[in-house]
């Protein structure tokens, strides 16, 4: 007896899949990934991390504003001038500014028999600074990045493309691998039946028990198959699962039929639309790491710009005390300054000549990259186009195959038919499904790769 307790958690679990079920299209499959898949969000993601790596090089050419406080304590020291020689000799009685003559005191001090005492109260002192910095490598710096944003862009397209590719390449095999069960769950019930007669007919003298054995190790034989291609299947509907990004509890329906998604006529077009490099996502990437590596050269001539710096600083001194002690902090303070570089031992002139050599290597790969894509795209569409001519042979031959099963297995009921020919047609029929089955795949690995070339 099964416990009450686990029914339950099996029912709740049934309703739980239920309430996930995905009935999905071919494109509606696509869209889910799309939203969904991880790899497709940590594209996103990389997307939105540019952006923010461009917005940092701007950001350093704006001023750049901190705030600080800054606290000393002399634990009560006081400072003494005058008396024998001392620094208070030192410190004239009056100045004379302009025709005026006016008197120095120091303030906070006292008389001692010593001389001056000038106490060191403790204080504080608010500044805030704000400053700037210039070069002319940062103005390419925000060049190449928004190069460099471009480049994630074009990533995070051909990721998508090729989300959308294994989510079709895996759609159209769980329709394949479906049909095939379909398939064979009809050949196994004729196979179960026609069993079932010869067992009837050794019971009945009729026959001979060889020849329901042999039946029998054909039924194992072919049962043991649809075995394995729903392994297979359940396998295929898990790893639909991981590119949907859905639910590891979903249960999936394929509402788009096989004939729908082969579409054999714009199969044939897809090999005589012709080639648009531009297009292409691996080229559109080598296009920019081209121009990439042109701005880096004109980078590292701003090795050779001066650097222009500019800041503003308030300062606030506070003496925590009774007395003031000596405030020679200004509150406020401009500055610029302006530093080129005039000799570094060839280093600057190194840079740029290694630069210029890794922009001509880029041109050579472009170019050599941009022959292989047109020599890859005649292939492809040879591959494409024998792809469907050996789909629409091994689609006839399947069929066949399975009329010939049925017409031996039928004669052999009337003995008109041997044990050895409904063997082979049994074989026959397992080996035109599994050709069948390569056929399509190849189908599709054609065109996805066509389509990748493509760009579409």
């Amino acid at each position: 007896m099964i416990p009450l307790a686990t029914l339950l958690l099996f029912s709740s679990k049934l309703q739980a899949q239920e309430g996930k079920t995905l009935r999905l299209s071919l494109p509606e499959a696509q869209k889910y990934a799309v939203e969904h898949n991880y790899t497709l969000q940590n594209a996103s993601l990389e997307v939105k991390k540019a952006e923010y790596t461009k917005w940092q090089t701007i950001a350093s050419m704006l001023p750049q504003v901190k705030a600080g406080f800054d606290y000393q304590n002399m634990c009560g020291y006081e400072m003494v001038m005058g008396g024998g020689g001392g620094i208070s000799s030192m410190i004239p009685d009056s100045i004379n500014i302009g025709g005026m003559t006016l008197p120095i005191s120091i303030p906070g001090g006292g008389e001692s028999s010593g001389g001056t005492v000038i106490p060191m109260n403790p204080s504080g002192t608010f500044s805030i600074t704000a400053s700037m910095a210039f070069t002319g490598a940062q103005i390419m710096g925000i060049v190449l990045n928004n190069i460099a944003q471009k480049m994630v862009d074009i990533s995070q397209k051909q990721t998508e493309q090729s989300t959308r590719s294994q989510v079709r390449s895996v759609y159209v095999s769980i329709l394949v691998m479906e049909d095939i069960v379909g398939l064979l769950d009809s050949s196994l019930a004729n196979m179960e039946r026609l069993e079932q007669t010869t067992l009837e007919s050794v019971r009945a003298g009729a026959a001979e028990q060889i020849q329901a054995d042999k039946l029998h190790v054909q039924v194992a034989s072919l049962r043991n198959s649809i075995n394995a291609n729903r392994r297979s299947l359940q396998m295929l509907y898990n790893s639909m699962i991981l590119q949907l990004g859905a639910d590891v509890d979903s249960k999936l329906i394929l509402t788009t039929p096989l004939d729908e998604v082969l579409d054999i006529n714009y199969l044939a077009q897809l090999s005589l639309g012709g080639f648009d490099i531009e297009k292409n996502y691996n080229y559109q990437l080598l296009q920019q790491n081209e121009e990439l590596l042109k701005k880096n050269v004109t980078m590292s001539y701003m090795d050779f710009t001066p650097t222009l710096t500019a800041f503003y600083q308030y300062s606030a001194k506070t003496y925590f005390g009774k007395d003031q002690g000596f405030n020679m902090t200004p509150p406020n303070m401009i500055g610029a300054s302006i530093s080129l570089p005039l000799f570094s031992s060839g280093q600057r002139y190194a840079k740029v000549k290694a630069a210029q050599i890794d922009y001509t290597e880029a041109l050579n790969s472009k170019q050599q990259a941009e022959d292989g894509l047109h020599v890859q795209y005649n292939q492809l569409c040879y591959d494409l186009v024998n792809a469907i001519e050996t789909y629409q042979i091994q689609k006839d031959n399947l069929e066949v195959t399975k009329r010939v099963f049925d017409n031996t297995t039928e004669k052999f009921k009337y003995g008109h038919a041997s044990n050895l020919e409904v063997t082979n047609a049994s074989t026959d029929i397992i080996t035109a499904q599994s050709n069948y089955i390569q056929a399509v795949m190849s189908v599709v690995s054609a065109e996805v790769a066509l389509e990748n070339l493509l760009g579409k």
